[in-house]
């Protein structure tokens, strides 16, 4: 818990809008209970005596000042400048690098950088610094698209990490061609002279083929991909091994009617849905969880690779599983008319979807047929041709019974952001030929509600046994961010209370639903929250309002819920002091950090090569026209956010129309001087493609029709005029 706080106090305390609050003040604002406010003491007193916070005059908590030197993150920009991120908070924060003083680093090189004090402008120290040591480098290796210049032989680095081009000298020597997609490894370092030279290592294919972008996604976020013969051989003895006649002591529920809800393209079926009432008329909602643990045994070969990958990665077009084929789409998967060993969850409920009761059991089960989201949406629409009547049944009870418990939870608090999912669609060579909003169906509302009811289950039961486990939890957002978010909804001619709680925010939500500014809002809201992550700690989920949570569900994909199947197993198997003996020797701290470590990982490279393959589409159309929101405004321009193809482009300043475009910080909009017109988040535009830079992942974009005029500037213009002319008459 404590190192939780920790990171929640610097948090709070690096916010530019932070003033310097008493002990109790800063608990207050942080949202601690009574019951914790001695860890978040303890926490507190740590971080002092290691000098991360200093108290000053009258009791005030600040961070300490910024030292002589700095040690930090290098970030670089494009324009030439940069930023050191202090790895030690301090109360200046992030240290300006100007152009020609970030001597040979590169973005995410740990440097040390000389403070340089340039006096005082509105009352305080304008600080500048420069790059003396670079300590650690990011990484030495590059993924790009080969070039041919005058100059010679470069490389382009994909994605913003790196902006200048790469010096190479043998291309020969990997065959490499023009326009091919290449690992380049750094031998010499930019200096303000010289590009920085490289090697090529690895030729991935033709850039802008589908299988080179994929290899260089892979490249380029150090993804593992293929497994090891030791892998697949333990992978190929469990599956050989299998009995599904050998059930033990396992229920079997092999007769019941069981179905799998999922995407179209899924293959690793990992849960399963049975719905039934009892004597007295309660629903009893089962369910049934792929027992992957059964199959791979602690500290294996198999259980090592498992942990070192953390998830399974879904890439468009490819999935870069966590386990081998063999389990994770053969015998883990709960195929239609197949026998699978799984982990059952029984909730029973009343009439109203609250808990009456809950029994956890090992299982066989026999899934009765395999339904995709829009198959099943269908079918609870009326459309039920070729359906079975039982399944058609048990498809109606469950989008009742979901309905009861998704207003259940929505009245205790739960939060749920309206923030579309993009969908591709490709042709047989990987090419995208269009996107558009993800399927949404309730369907997807079905699932989500049974398995956030299942996980909380299990997560109730093994806190009460006092086990240690990795949780999934969701800090409460801090007192700042909620007032940040309240000036920034002011823009929009939105309210919050001084101290929003959950149902506050649901009310926001439910304010812009369907509205021009719902997306903006919702994103909004999200930067505003803390973000989810896998820790032993008991924090609880503050967007599901649940106390207790984990992640259970989804065995084959995530390794924390292995990791709690198999907590559970020694429950259900009456060893459970063993486990508790095996859990507190396992360090879950790191683990939980490793974890959510990858889960990013593979959130950030799905992002990436999904924007790869749309900008390759959009590179073919230009001049075309876009549908778009206003997502967010800085001082050179507009970001704007595709309603149809989730994409975000740019509108530069100069692109706006003829005027002088300011950006107001405190109104959040921009506003052109001369015409009084402006443009705020959330604004619906309609824009053109003006250009697209694949490697830089950028698209530019400028509205179809200028925002202001020649003509109307030069009325704005004569409108002033006569306005000064008729003051100097009336005077």
């Amino acid at each position: 818990m404590s190192e939780i706080f920790k990171k929640r106090i610097i948090k709070l305390l690096k916010h530019t809008d932070y003033e310097p609050l008493k002990l109790s003040q800063l608990a207050k604002a942080l949202g601690v209970s009574s019951e914790d406010y001695p860890q978040f003491k303890t926490a507190f007193g740590q971080l002092r005596q290691a000098g991360h916070v200093v108290i000053g005059a009258g009791n005030l908590i600040t961070l300490p000042s910024l030292a002589g030197q700095v040690v930090g993150t290098f970030r670089a920009n494009p324009k030439g400048f940069g930023f050191v991120t202090p790895l030690e908070p301090n109360s200046h924060g992030d240290l300006f690098i100007p152009p020609k003083a970030a001597s040979d680093a590169m973005t995410g090189d740990i440097v040390i950088a000389k403070v340089k004090r340039k006096g005082k402008r509105g009352g305080q120290m304008r600080l500048s610094g420069e790059i003396i040591e670079v300590l650690q480098r990011a990484q030495n290796r590059f993924v790009g698209t080969l070039l041919k210049e005058p100059e010679g032989w470069l490389v382009q680095p994909d994605g913003t990490a790196f902006f200048e081009p790469i010096s190479v000298d043998d291309v020969s020597a990997k065959d490499a061609r023009q326009k091919d997609k290449v690992v380049i490894e750094i031998i010499s370092y930019p200096t303000g002279k010289y590009l920085a030279r490289g090697v090529i290592v690895e030729v991935l294919g033709r850039a802008g083929q589908y299988e080179s972008e994929i290899r260089s996604v892979i490249a380029q976020y150090h993804l593992p991909s293929e497994f090891d013969a030791d892998c697949l051989e333990q992978a190929r003895q469990a599956a050989d091994g299998f009995n599904p006649e050998q059930v033990d002591s396992r229920e079997d529920t092999t007769e019941k009617i069981i179905v799998t809800i999922d995407p179209r393209d899924a293959k690793d079926f990992d849960d399963a849905i049975s719905l039934e009432q009892d004597s007295e008329g309660n629903w009893v909602l089962g369910v049934h969880i792929a027992d992957v643990s059964y199959f791979v045994a602690p500290d294996s070969v198999l259980d090592i690779e498992a942990k070192t990958r953390g998830n399974s990665v879904y890439l468009p077009g490819k999935t870069l599983a966590m386990l081998p084929e063999v389990l994770s789409n053969g015998i883990c998967s709960l195929q239609p008319n197949q026998k699978r060993f799984v982990k059952s969850v029984y909730l029973t409920y009343d009439q109203n979807g609250s808990v009456l009761s809950r029994r956890f059991a090992n299982s066989i089960m026999r899934s009765t047929q395999r339904l995709t989201y829009q198959r099943a949406d269908r079918i609870l629409k009326g459309h039920t041709k070729g359906a079975k009547p039982e399944v058609i049944k048990l498809l109606k009870n469950m989008e009742t019974l979901a309905r009861v418990i998704e207003k259940r939870r929505e009245k205790n608090g739960m939060i749920h952001l309206a923030l579309p999912e993009t969908e591709l669609v490709m042709d047989k060579s990987g090419r995208v030929v269009d996107a558009h909003p993800a399927d949404d169906s309730y369907p997807h509302t079905i699932i989500e509600m049974f398995m956030v009811e299942a996980n909380e289950a299990v997560a109730s039961l093994l806190d009460r046994l006092d086990v240690p486990f990795i949780r999934r939890i969701h800090p409460e957002p801090d007192a700042l961010s909620m007032k940040n978010l309240a000036k920034l909804l002011r823009a929009f001619g939105l309210s919050l209370p001084r101290n929003p709680d959950r149902w506050a925010i649901q009310e926001l939500l439910q304010t812009v639903k369907d509205a021009d500014c719902s997306l903006a809002v919702n994103l909004a809201v999200l930067r505003s929250f803390e973000k989810a992550q896998y820790a032993p700690l008991h924090i609880g989920h503050f967007a599901l309002a649940s106390t207790c949570y984990c992640h259970f569900t989804s065995p084959i994909r995530r390794y924390a819920d292995l990791l709690v199947h198999r907590v559970l197993d020694g429950y259900l198997q009456n060893r459970l002091d063993a486990t508790k003996q095996i859990a507190a020797g396992q360090n879950l701290v790191e683990i939980g950090k490793h974890i959510s470590f990858t889960e990013q990982r593979a959130e950030d490279a799905e992002k990436e090569l999904t924007t790869v393959l749309i900008l390759q589409m959009l590179s073919k159309r230009i001049g075309d026209e876009l549908d778009c929101v206003v997502t967010g405004l800085t001082n050179f321009g507009v970001f704007v956010q595709s309603r149809k193809l989730g994409i975000e482009g740019l509108i530069q300043m100069a692109d706006l129309g003829p005027d002088q475009w300011k950006y107001n910080t405190r109104a959040y909009c921009i506003v052109g001087q001369h015409t009084g017109l402006s443009i705020h988040l959330g604004q619906a535009i309609k824009v053109r493609i003006i250009s697209v830079n694949v490697p830089a992942r950028q698209l530019n974009v400028a509205p179809t029709e200028p925002l202001t005029s020649a003509v109307s500037r030069r009325e704005s213009k004569k409108t002033r005029k006569s306005k000064k002319r008729k003051r100097k008459t009336q005077s």
